[in-house]
């Protein structure tokens, strides 16, 4: 029923916050197995959670710009970034019947094939770039041209190479950072060398790009290459087919951070990982119940801002896990006691609009159903949930 559900998610959640769809982020993770994994998923790949030693599966996120799950894919372990991006694409545009919907993915999404091709088919897009990977990112960043202030950390300028255009960000802060950290690199780099520790250089892939070697030593630094890098300092470079300016533009990929946030509450508090699962339908069956619980934080968290309600999300969570329910006997009578309400657990129960359950409701037996002392009755000869 994943087609169904995620449908009826979307429609609905698009009503009840009045969303102008018309923008979608897309991003993927992977997450590993313990034991053998799933014969159809399960596959050895590039880990993102640092374990290539382990079979693993990809997981890829639909969002709306405010940050609403809307749909999410599962693929082998072995699938490329960019194989997901192309099948995504046209998937969700299909789905949820979208006219005219703008595809923003983060760098290694894509490849310039892919890219050639939405130009062909007139799909918009707003990705970011390799830098070091792609000779189109060294000439736009060659290219002359007087950056505008978006934010305090955030600059930006248009350019355009080939008939493609392309949108130099530019973070001064992070460019501070990034010269400090290479002249750190640069001072550690000259006192193993001076000491003779060279084996520990040529091991570590960060120091070695900047080491001269010829087949018998290492002769020095290569001061040329970490001028070369300096050029990235504090930028990165996004491509758009879009009529967006370049402001919004950048803006809306910086968005993207709500998917990558998305992941690793699945990955922690949603319990995503590790999956003990070995069948391809249990573990499809498990990233669906973290998929759905993720778009009920999503709303949760929503209403909290639509509410103007300031407080730290994981420590409402944390109060309201301390909510809890106790049935009490006193003779023939049965109770329902609920805690008190912890911390600013309140706070979730006033911006869902809902009052929390009396603190003390009796519990009355009617033909195998349950009631309590406002008549609500339920088919369960469980304790009724507090909510």
């Amino acid at each position: 029923y994943k087609e169904k559900i995620e449908l009826d998610l979307f429609e609905n959640t698009r009503d009840l916050f009045d969303l102008d769809v018309d923008m979608v982020f897309w991003d993927t993770t992977s997450t590993y197995f313990e034991g053998r994994g799933p014969v159809e998923l399960g596959r050895y790949g590039y880990s993102k959670d640092h374990r290539p030693d382990r079979i693993q599966v990809m997981i890829g996120v639909v969002m709306t710009r405010v940050g609403i799950p809307i749909a999410h894919e599962v693929f082998p372990g072995n699938t490329s970034d960019a194989a997901t991006f192309r099948q995504i694409i046209a998937k969700v545009r299909q789905r949820f019947n979208l006219t005219r919907v703008i595809f923003v993915g983060d760098r290694g999404m894509v490849s310039k094939d892919i890219l050639d091709d939405l130009d062909k088919d007139r799909i918009e897009y707003i990705v970011g770039m390799r830098m070091r990977k792609i000779k189109d990112v060294g000439a736009v960043l060659k290219t002359g041209g007087r950056y505008r202030t978006v934010k305090e950390n955030l600059k930006v300028k248009e350019v355009w190479h080939d008939a493609d255009r392309y949108i130099v960000c530019y973070n001064p802060v992070q460019a501070e950072y990034d010269k400090h950290a290479r002249d750190e690199m640069a001072r550690k780099l000259a006192e193993q060398l001076k000491s003779g520790g060279i084996k520990s250089l040529v091991g570590n892939r960060g120091y070695r790009k900047y080491l001269l070697l010829n087949k018998e030593a290492v002769v020095g630094i290569d001061h040329e290459a970490m001028q070369q890098e300096a050029r990235f300092d504090g930028k990165y470079v996004l491509r758009t087919n879009t009529q967006m300016s370049t402001e919004e533009a950048a803006l809306a990929y910086k968005d993207l951070w709500r998917v990558e946030r998305a992941f690793r509450k699945m990955k922690s508090s949603l319990d995503l990982r590790p999956v003990f699962h070995w069948k391809d339908s249990r573990v499809r069956g498990h990233i669906m119940v973290c998929f759905l619980a993720l778009v009920l934080e999503s709303a949760l968290q929503r209403k909290l801002v639509e509410k103007n309600i300031k407080v730290e999300y994981i420590y409402l969570l944390r109060d309201l896990q301390q909510l809890k329910a106790v049935e009490l006997s006193i003779g023939d009578e049965k109770f329902l006691c609920r805690t008190e309400l912890a911390g600013k657990a309140y706070e979730a129960f006033k911006a869902l609009g809902i009052r929390p359950s009396l603190q003390i409701a009796e519990i009355k037996n009617r033909e195998n159903g349950i009631t309590n002392q406002n008549g609500h009755m339920s088919n369960s000869h469980h304790t009724p949930s507090l909510f």
